[in-house]
This record gives C-alpha cells, sequence and structure tokens, in this order.
C-alpha cells in the first residue's frame, strides 16, 4: 500500500466527516462495548474503502471503539487466518480480497459462508450488482460479497516513446518481446490483477481448447514459456511494475483497465502513456470482495455486517470511483461519477479515453476462474513460469 501523508491523513478525516453527514442513520445493532475492528487488505481495496470505513466509525460510535488496518500479500493471508483459527485468537475481523485469496482462502476452509445466512442484511444489494460484479459473485457460493468492480484486462500499457508500433496478435507480442529483450514485464499472477487478468485471457486469444480449465492451456503455457526467454523476472506486486516502468526500465506491460487509468492519473507515468488490446480479447473482469473469517464472536461479528452493509450503500460505493484505480469502481447498479466526491470526477473524467469506453460495450467479457480452477491456474503457473520470481 501507499503510505499517505499527513494531508493525507486529514484529507481522510474530513471526507469521512462529510460522508458521514449526507449518510443515512447509523447501524441499529446494539453490543456490549464497542469493539475494535482489525482490517486486512491483499488487493490495494483501502484505497477504495478506507474513507468509508473511517465514516462508518465516526457515525458508530457506539460499535467501533477503534479500526486497526494490516496489509499482506494474498498468497500468505489464508495460512495467516488459519493460524489465528487453529490457535483460537481470530484478530481479523473483515478481509478485502481479490478473487486470489478469497479462493485460497475457501481452499483452506477459513471463510464465513454469508449467503444465505444474512440474506436479511444483502439480498438486496445482490439484486442490484452489476451484471460482472453479480457473476463474479456468483463463482464463490456466498463467501465472499462483491465490494467493487472494473471490467479488467487484458490490456497494455506502455510507453509511446519507446514503442513505435504496437503488438496486435500474441506473436507480434512475442517478436517484440524478442527484440527488446527485459522490456517488457507482468507481476505474478497470484498477486496481481493485471497479471491474473494476462494470465486468464491469454486462453481466449490463443484459442485453446477450454478457457476455463487450466489442464487444457497447451497453447498458452506454450507461450508464456517462450515469452519467458525475454522476460528479465516476475514482480510479486504491480505497483512494482508501473514504478519500473515510469523509471524506464521496462517500456510495455501487461494491465487492466483500473491501474492504466489510475497510473495516468496520480502521475505515477505520463498521461501520454497510451494502451492497446491484442486480437480476440475477451474481458476478464476484475472485481474485489468483503469476506469474514470464521471464529469472530458475537459481537465483532455483528459489527462487521454492518459495515458490509455500510460500504454497499449508493453513498459509499460512489467513493469506490476514487482516482480510477479500479474503474469504474462501483459494484452496483446505478452509481454514476457525477455521484462521486469532487476530486475524483476531477481526476477521472480527463482521464478517460473513448477507445477503452467503446471497448467496455463492444469486447465481450467473462469472469475469472472459479475458487478450484484459479488455485489450480496460479500453482501452474508458478511450477511452469515462475522460477524468476523476485520481491
Amino acid at each position: 500500500m501507499r503510505t499517505k501523508s499527513r494531508w493525507g491523513v486529514v484529507f481522510l478525516a474530513l471526507l469521512a466527516i462529510s460522508l458521514f453527514a449526507v449518510t443515512d442513520a447509523a447501524a441499529q445493532v446494539t453490543v456490549a462495548k464497542p469493539v475494535k475492528l482489525s482490517i486486512i487488505d491483499v488487493a490495494g481495496n483501502l484505497r477504495l474503502s478506507k474513507p468509508a470505513i473511517e465514516a462508518f466509525k465516526a457515525a458508530n460510535p457506539k460499535l467501533v471503539s477503534d479500526i486497526e488496518y494490516l496489509v499482506a500479500t494474498a498468497p500468505e493471508l489464508p495460512s495467516k487466518l488459519k493460524a489465528q483459527q487453529m490457535a483460537g485468537n481470530i484478530d481479523t475481523t473483515l478481509v478485502l480480497t481479490g478473487y486470489d485469496a478469497l479462493a485460497g482462502g475457501m481452499d483452506m476452509d477459513v471463510y464465513e459462508q454469508i449467503m444465505p445466512k444474512y440474506k436479511d442484511a444483502f439480498q438486496k444489494t445482490i439484486d442490484s450488482y452489476l451484471p460482472g460484479a453479480k457473476a463474479a459473485y456468483d463463482l464463490f457460493n456466498g463467501y465472499g460479497l462483491a465490494q467493487s468492480f472494473c471490467p479488467g484486462g487484458p490490456m497494455f500499457t506502455y510507453n509511446p516513446d519507446k514503442v513505435a508500433k504496437v503488438p496486435q496478435t500474441p506473436a507480434e507480442l512475442l517478436a517484440w518481446a524478442k527484440a527488446n529483450p527485459g522490456k517488457f514485464i507482468y507481476a505474478r499472477p497470484a498477486n496481481s490483477g493485471p497479471g491474473r487478468a494476462f494470465l486468464q485471457g491469454l486462453p481466449y486469444i490463443l484459442g485453446d481448447k477450454n478457457p476455463k480449465d487450466p489442464k487444457t492451456w497447451d497453447k498458452t503455457w506454450a507461450f508464456l514459456k517462450e515469452l519467458d526467454n525475454y522476460i528479465d523476472y516476475y514482480p510479486t506486486g504491480t505497483a512494482i511494475v508501473w514504478k519500473e516502468v515510469a523509471e524506464g526500465t521496462r517500456y510495455m506491460a501487461a494491465s487492466h483497465l483500473g491501474w492504466d487509468m489510475y497510473i495516468r492519473i496520480s502521475n505515477t507515468v505520463p498521461a501520454n502513456f497510451q494502451a492497446f488490446f491484442l486480437d480476440n480479447t475477451t474481458w476478464v473482469t476484475d472485481t474485489q470482495f468483503m469476506a469474514i473469517p470464521k471464529g469472530l464472536d458475537k459481537d465483532r461479528l455483528a459489527v462487521t455486517v454492518e459495515l458490509m452493509k455500510w460500504m454497499m450503500t449508493p453513498k459509499m460505493q460512489a467513493v469506490t470511483y476514487d482516482q480510477g484505480y479500479f474503474y469504474p469502481g462501483p459494484a452496483i447498479k446505478g452509481v454514476t461519477l457525477d455521484m462521486a466526491p469532487a476530486d475524483s470526477q476531477t481526476g477521472i473524467k480527463p482521464a478517460i479515453r473513448a477507445a477503452y469506453e467503446q471497448a467496455i460495450v463492444k469486447l465481450p467479457n467473462t469472469t475469472q476462474l472459479g475458487p478450484a480452477a484459479l488455485v489450480e491456474a496460479m500453482n501452474m503457473w508458478d511450477d511452469l513460469v515462475g522460477a524468476k520470481i523476485k520481491k
């Protein structure tokens, strides 16, 4: 996660107050005494949700005494939660995750099944999901609540001063990488949204037998092994990718819509950086989820559920526009950019590109893999390709 300046902390506090001022009445649950919440983020989601969480705390002093924020990597999270549960000491109250740690945690049986147990709390939210968010939610059998949504990728962001002609096919991408060794980069898929989009999008682009079954990805695995010859290493996080692209060490990177928007809006890379899609691209949509670890006491569980309800209200969903980090951001219908905070509107509107908006409408889309297949794909990539993983 990016370190926030003192002014960033002040901004969050002011935003929390303003959100509280325009939000419905505080939660109705009661607890014996205010509880401490411990929220762990493995997806960069706090960038989208922390203002809403802070607003919940401000609105509910009788429920929340303090909130602790922790950051971890997706691969390590399930084991961390399992260790807490085996020790009978559940510190974590809410997980903010992508597909990766939700699938891994389900595989290790560390999460509460939210639905249908909390149908009264969340059915209206589920009924209001955007189609892509609903399809992602359906993959996880009620163990995670979709909180934010992005059309995803795969797409490729590049420095136009260094790339004269963009590839249009996988063969052309290989040829470019061979002619420019070390200048193409993508992060380990097990801990990177763009990396997962690239991996899961290739079977559609290349025409593998069954894009939903990584065991049948003969063309994809062969392509990635060949591409590996021209890649220096695989970072363990997406932010490292953009640092190296910004520095000029790399000229082109696997990307997705939210990251492409955010890095230009935040001036991580120059605003003139461009992006392209390969022929036969299918959007592999990206969704971030909230999940509850098993074993919470009654009061912390009740407050966590109330917090999740709060975060799914339209006013809190509008905050997920942020600075394009997970563009658009909201997972439910009817939350438009003009409902977002003013600074979000100011940042996002100039960065919107007509070609992207057309691609959202025109390109076919699909969910990421289901939990078991996703775990298998991540493990296969690690075994077959990922020998050069480096922090």
